[in-house]
């Protein structure tokens, strides 16, 4: 060979990239040597030039089908959770309402945790068809709740498998997607979009018309909306289980496969979904085997975790804060993730009640025109987001400017509800929230992982998203605390966006018309 393993992976560059359609051609983002086993990262390129030769076809645009299922069910439920808050409150009426959210909270933490680490233990196969299985069946179960405390634990349960579908299905997605077409994940993004929609198209008519209006003595027979559209999601996720399941044949990642010494198998997967895109692949058992032959340590998952355990440390998350610029650039990412974990689930989860009560006092509380509302408000959410990534190219605004602005005016906008006198320009206010947060949650997942050196984006992603996710989970909890008859949680959440917004000014690096390091 003209090139070493360690040569080959160990390259210090940065590609995002494909040079051409050749296999020859093609590269990957390296890190430093040493960062990687050698012998996996040398075979992972080997099939990550095979999936580049076999090209974008037949298999992999029913993967990104199935996958926007469980893209759609990660939005899917916590609208659901936030539609069916104020109906079970007033049915129940639990001393504290806010623990409803709470136990789906802790539900998709456990879930991210136990499905993100377990897929590569026990394969993506699995994990990818059980996680909306498990949603499917505790959302219909949760249909015959009988008290407050029955629907929490299934909340809880079915937000287990729901908090499994992002880190999953994007893993799975982006393994047998070639390089060429990685822009596709982002894409995936529009299924969220109709996820909210189809949730409150469906929440309409259900919950508009058989729920218990408010003020009014709730009794279970007039309060049925609520569990007609738990049977409606459910049966919904069901189909889109039993379509994974019996309808698409979904293959284990071959790199997982290779990282577990099934060589073999891994090989044979790519020539599966080369025959299913109607074409072939000149990947060989040998174009695999032949690092194992130089003399290097082979590639089971036992002797792979000795290796990395030799070495375990913290060098990914040190280097981010390396230098005063960078140590201060993460520091206010994480913070401004943490603030807007809160303050967003903070209002978000608790909008129709808020709707609700403070469309009582106007005259117009009635349920109908609650969810006919929060309908309105989720069409905004696709425009919102289309904004978002033009703005981030426009000159003397770039990612800082348009997050700074965004996310302050997200803030303004929900100090402005509390202003509104009329059933009306409440809603006007919430559609304008809506779209700024849009237009701030797209340029915050683009400009995140611009402002992280390659060798160390995951680690920094890593940390930014554990401190959202954190942070949501205090939400419900300052909710108990909080008065929610009153406008205290948007106050609240308004003082976390405005701050959010400030921080996202003190910014030290403007990655527009740059290239990531």
């Amino acid at each position: 060979m003209a090139e070493s393993i360690e040569d080959k992976v160990g390259k210090d560059v940065l590609v995002d990239t494909v040079q051409s359609d050749t296999l020859d051609d093609v590269t990957v983002s390296a890190l430093p040597k040493g960062t990687l086993d050698p012998v996996y990262a040398a075979k992972a390129h080997v099939l990550n030039n095979a999936i580049q030769q076999i090209g974008m076809g037949k298999y992999q645009w029913q993967l990104f089908c199935v996958v926007g299922f469980g893209w759609a069910s990660d939005n899917l439920w916590p609208v659901v959770t936030s539609l069916i808050f104020t109906p079970i409150a007033n049915e129940f009426s639990p001393s504290k309402p806010p623990l409803l959210s709470l136990s789906q909270n802790i539900g998709l933490l456990f879930g991210a945790m136990f499905w993100g680490f377990g897929c590569d233990i026990f394969g993506r196969r699995w994990a990818f068809n059980l996680t909306i299985g498990i949603t499917a069946v505790f959302g219909l179960i949760a249909a015959g709740s009988p008290n407050f405390a029955a629907i929490g634990v299934f909340a809880a349960l079915w937000s287990v498998g729901v908090g499994g579908n992002l880190p999953v299905d994007s893993a799975i997605f982006l393994e047998f997607l070639p390089g060429t077409h990685q822009y596709l994940l982002t894409v995936l993004s529009i299924w969220w979009a109709f996820a909210q929609l189809l949730a409150t198209l469906v929440a309409w008519p259900l919950l508009g018309y058989h729920t218990c209006q408010e003020g009014a003595v709730c009794t279970r027979s007039a309060n049925m909306g609520w569990r007609y559209f738990m049977l409606a999601m459910g049966g919904i996720a069901m189909l889109m289980f039993a379509i994974r399941f019996l309808c698409f044949t979904i293959f284990e990642s071959p790199k997982y496969l290779m990282g577990r010494g099934r060589d073999a198998d891994a090989v044979r997967v790519v020539h599966e979904v080369a025959r299913r895109n109607g074409t072939t692949s000149a990947l060989t058992l040998a174009d695999l085997q032949v690092y194992d032959q130089q003399g290097q340590v082979q590639t089971d998952a036992s002797a792979a975790l000795h290796r990395k355990l030799e070495k375990l440390n913290f060098t990914h998350v040190r280097a981010l804060f390396a230098s005063p610029k960078l140590a201060w650039s993460t520091s206010l990412i994480m913070l401004i993730w943490a603030f807007i974990g809160l303050g967003f689930p903070l209002y978000n989860a608790f909008l129709p009640y808020i709707q609700a009560t403070r469309g009582a006092k106007f005259g117009d509380g009635s349920t109908y025109i609650t969810y006919r509302d929060s309908l309105i408000i989720a069409v905004l959410g696709i425009p919102g987001a289309m904004f978002g990534g033009v703005l981030v190219e426009l000159p003397y605004c770039g990612r800082k400017g348009a997050l700074a602005a965004s996310t302050a005016l997200t803030g303004v906008f929900l100090f402005a509800s509390t202003t509104a006198l009329t059933s009306n320009a409440l809603l006007g206010w919430n559609c304008a929230f809506n779209f700024m947060s849009n237009v701030m949650y797209a340029v915050l997942y683009g400009y995140t992982p611009e402002i992280f050196p390659t060798k160390d984006r995951g680690s920094g992603n890593a940390l930014a998203a554990t401190a959202n996710r954190v942070f949501g989970i205090m939400a419900p909890i300052v909710a108990i605390y909080a008065n929610l008859a009153t406008a205290a949680p948007v106050y609240v959440s308004g003082a976390l966006f405005l701050a959010a917004g400030l921080l996202a000014v003190l910014l030290p690096f403007e990655s527009r018309g740059k290239a990531s390091m």
